[in-house]
Order: structure tokens, then C-alpha cells, then sequence
């Protein structure tokens, strides 16, 4: 599943200029990114500090990761990351949210905080001459939140809110039923953002526990890129940062998920609903980022369907069938075993046609060679299209603390290509046939039940 991410608020009134430079400086960002070089140390409480120097724009660009998600919540107060990042906007001990606002507005900055399957992040963007006042706002909202009773009533109902207009979303009905369908109990089963039920499970003591439990240095990683020198960030960490507690013996506990491992029996939903498009999700369990096999995983989907007019599905389904406008696949590669899937939009009446087209293709992927320019050409383009996530400091930072996080190592961005170029034929098959099923998988499909014609599909499942 492609990792959910959403941000809480995003106060920022940029300055003109600062749009501008950022245009002219992408050039030169991303002629460097082969050779990103950056200094690494832990404080003393713990904290994991990255810094790259970047000296072409007077920016600084700050991304907090924290350990913080899903994977750290109860079942029944999913949600609980997500509203705890959520509410960190809404005042500290100093300051109450307008303040923060105005502050954030006045030096012309951006601060916000999101939640994802594996983590939260804090960012802040700032100019280098209010660099000291942004920081400051920073830490005070990292350090310092008050999560007020009324916020959080507020933030609930709006989730909630945001819950209920989405069930008009045929993509977003699909993609909540497939993820319970590969995942079951597990925490990617659920969405990020929890259900109605589980959110209105969440008290202000359980964000406050959870906020002491998990929002703590050595759970930490700080990435910082930009117009500042290792001594100045040096003291703005010794500033506002060496206070910061390390753990307690409580905060080392670990939420019990269960270890019932993946079902990978085959498991048809079919979702009524009156639309004239049938959205269908098809895949099952996938791998972690960390596995060695996501390089030549990588390759081998972009060939499927993940490499968009250059790939399979999209030849075969759009290009000589014209039963979609769009057909892509990916892996959600996360901390722990994400899902492979194969997302596409297409007539009710066809979409017994393209569920038959996608497992002929996974089939061919899994017992026949790729050729040797469809090899050179998905090598060609994860390779080439690397260094574009190097393009802003924002990309540069979030980078930096995601390979921390993930465990890719300090040189992953230099050896990244040679990973790449080093898939053969061989592995391609090897993987596909390792991590792709054409029989046992999760087949998800939401459109008018009566125009679908999937009866000889035997669905196990009925949703209306």
C-alpha cells in the first residue's frame, strides 16, 4: 500500500523570493545529489542528528522523524498516531494555536507534522535569517504540546468528518476493504487515520500517554539540510534539544499485535455500488524495505505495471485493449512486510476482462524471462529518475531520515544505482516468482454488482 501520509496544517506564507530562488537553486541541488555528502552524531539524550550543508539557497530545511504509527497503537484506538501529530499544532505550554500561526506567518515559514504507516514527521522550512525564531517554534511544539480537551474534540470531529465523506470514494471503500483483506487485525489492516469507532475510543489520556511513551530522543531522528554550518546547528541542538528527556523503563514497552501470520488463501470482495466505473484493487502480501530482494523487486514490477506507458498492463489493458485510462502496480515496501498491488479503474462491464488480463500477465512475469530491453530500459529509468528525489532540500531531508529509519546505510544513496544495475534476468524471475501469485491473492472490486458478471470469479465475500 502505498504509505498514508497527511498533513495537519501547513502555516505558510512564503515570501515571493524564496519561491523564486528555490526554482533558480533546483539545478544545482540536483547536480549534487549523486555526491550528497552529510555528518552524522548522536547527542547525548539519544538523538540521531543528519546534517547536509547547502549553502546555494539562505533556506533551512528541518524534518523530525519519530518512531511514532500504527505499529505502536492499540487495535482499538486506531488512530491514536494520527491524532496525536495531529494536535501538536494546537498549542504548547506557551503558546495557543493562533500564536503559533502568527508567528509562523509573520517570518514567512512552514511547520507541520504528518503520520504515516511507519512513522510521524515534524518539518520545518524556514529562511536562514529567521532560522533562530523558527527553530525555537520548532522545539517548542515538538517538546511542549498541551493537546487542549476542546482541540481534540474539534480534531476528532473532523476526522470523523473526513471518514464519512470519503465512503463516497469508490478508490478509498476499495482500498480500506483490500488492506483488512491482506493485513487482517494487523496494524496495516487499518487506515492511518483510524474509524469513527476507534477514534471516539480516544481520550486525552491516551494521547498524552502516548505522546510520552514514543515522543522522545532516542526514538528520534533529526535531518537537517541547508544554509547553515555544522557549528551553528550545533548550538540550536544544544539550545533547544539538550533538554529534551531520553527514555524510561515504561516507554521501552511494546504494544502486543499478535503474530497470526498473512492469510494468503485467495479472498474475492465484491462491493455494490451504483457507479458506472468499477474500481479494483487486486495483490496480496508483499516484503520489507529492508529486504535485499527490493532492488530486483523494484525492477521486475516496473516492467509489470509499475514503469506507467512503458509497462505491461498498461500496453496490454490500455494501449491494445482500451479498457482503462490508467493501470499501474507497486509494493508498499515498509518496516515490516507491506502488500504488492495492482490498482486500476475500468467499465463495469469489463471488469471481468481486465482481472483475467492482470493474472495472465503476472503468469507471464512469473515463468517467462523479461527481455533484454525491457531489463535495460526499467534499469535505465529507476537510475536516471534517483537523483530527482534530491531536487529540494525537503527531498533531501526526509531522505536522509528515512534511510536511517529504514536501515539502508550511510552510503545508500552512492550505491543505489550499482544496486539497481545489478539485476539480472535471472533475478526478475526469481522474485517474481517468489513474491507475485496469480492464484492465491486478494481481489477487491467495487462497482454495480449486477453489470460486473464476476460469478465464475467465486467471491468469498459480499459487502453492500
Amino acid at each position: 500500500m502505498k504509505k498514508h501520509k497527511t498533513e495537519i496544517r501547513n502555516y505558510s506564507i512564503t515570501p515571493i523570493f524564496l519561491f523564486l530562488l528555490t526554482a533558480l537553486c533546483l539545478l544545482f541541488i540536483s547536480n549534487n545529489a549523486s555526491a550528497l555528502e552529510f555528518k552524522k552524531q548522536v547527542l547525548p539524550n539519544g538523538l540521531r542528528v543528519l546534517h547536509a550543508e547547502r549553502h546555494g539557497l539562505p533556506v533551512v530545511m528541518v524534518t523530525i522523524l519519530i518512531k511514532a504509527s500504527p505499529l505502536n497503537e492499540p487495535e482499538d484506538k486506531a488512530g491514536l498516531a494520527y491524532l496525536t501529530s495531529n494536535m501538536l499544532i494546537e498549542g504548547t505550554s506557551k503558546r495557543k494555536a493562533a500564536e503559533i500561526s502568527e508567528e509562523i506567518e509573520f517570518i514567512g515559514a512552514s511547520l507541520g507534522a504528518s503520520t504515516a504507516s511507519d512513522y510521524t514527521t515534524i518539518s520545518l522550512s524556514v529562511l536562514k535569517k529567521d532560522l533562530e525564531n523558527g527553530f525555537e517554534l520548532f522545539s517548542d511544539m515538538l517538546l511542549n504540546p498541551s493537546f487542549p480537551a476542546d482541540e481534540i474534540k474539534r480534531k476528532k470531529d473532523m476526522i470523523k468528518g473526513s471518514l464519512r465523506q470519503s465512503e463516497d470514494d469508490p478508490s478509498f471503500v476499495a482500498r480500506r476493504a483490500f488492506i483488512k483483506e491482506v493485513f487482517g487485525s494487523r496494524p496495516y489492516g487499518r487506515l492511518v487515520n483510524g474509524s469513527a469507532g476507534s477514534i471516539d475510543n480516544i481520550e486525552r489520556n491516551d494521547i498524552v500517554n502516548f505522546y510520552r511513551n514514543h515522543y522522545l530522543p532516542g526514538n528520534a531522528i533529526l535531518s537537517v539540510v541547508g544554509d547553515l554550518t555544522s557549528a551553528e546547528l550545533d548550538a540550536l541542538t544544544s539550545k533547544y534539544l539538550s533538554a529534551w528527556k531520553m527514555e524510561t523503563e515504561n516507554s521501552k514497552r511494546k504494544i502486543e499485535r499478535g503474530t497470526e501470520k498473512v492469510d494468503k488463501a485467495k479472498k474475492i470482495v465484491i462491493i455494490d455500488k451504483d457507479v458506472t466505473q468499477a474500481t479494483i484493487i487486486f495483490g496480496h502480501a508483499g516484503l520489507s524495505r529492508s529486504n535485499p530482494d527490493f532492488y530486483a523487486a523494484s525492477v521486475m514490477n516496473y516492467i509489470l505495471g509499475g514503469g506507467g506507458f512503458a509497462s505491461r498492463l498498461m500496453k496490454s489493458v490500455r494501449d491494445e485493449m482500451g479498457l482503462t485510462y490508467s493501470i499501474y502496480s507497486f509494493f508498499s515496501a515498509n518496516k515490516e512486510p507491506g502488500q504488492f498491488e495492482v490498482s486500476v479503474q475500468t467499465k463495469n462491464e469489463s471488469a471481468a476482462v481486465v482481472i483475467k488480463e492482470i493474472e495472465r500477465q503476472v503468469k507471464k512475469i512469473r515463468t517467462e524471462p523479461v527481455s533484454d530491453q525491457e531489463l535495460q530500459d526499467a534499469k535505465a529509468y529507476l537510475t536516471g529518475s534517483f537523483p530527482r528525489r534530491f531536487e529540494t532540500s525537503r527531498g533531501i531531508a526526509d531522505s536522509l531520515a528515512a534511510q536511517q529509519f529504514y536501515d539502508l546505510g550511510d552510503d545508500y544513496i552512492e550505491k543505489y544505482a550499482s544496486y539497481i544495475k545489478a539485476v539480472t534476468k535471472e533475478d526478475v524471475l526469481r522474485v517474481a516468482q517468489k513474491y507475485l501469485s496469480a492464484e492465491n491473492y486478494v481481489l477487491v472490486t467495487v462497482g454495480n454488482k449486477k453489470k460486473l458478471n464476476l460469478s465464475d470469479l467465486q467471491p468469498s465475500e459480499n459487502i453492500h
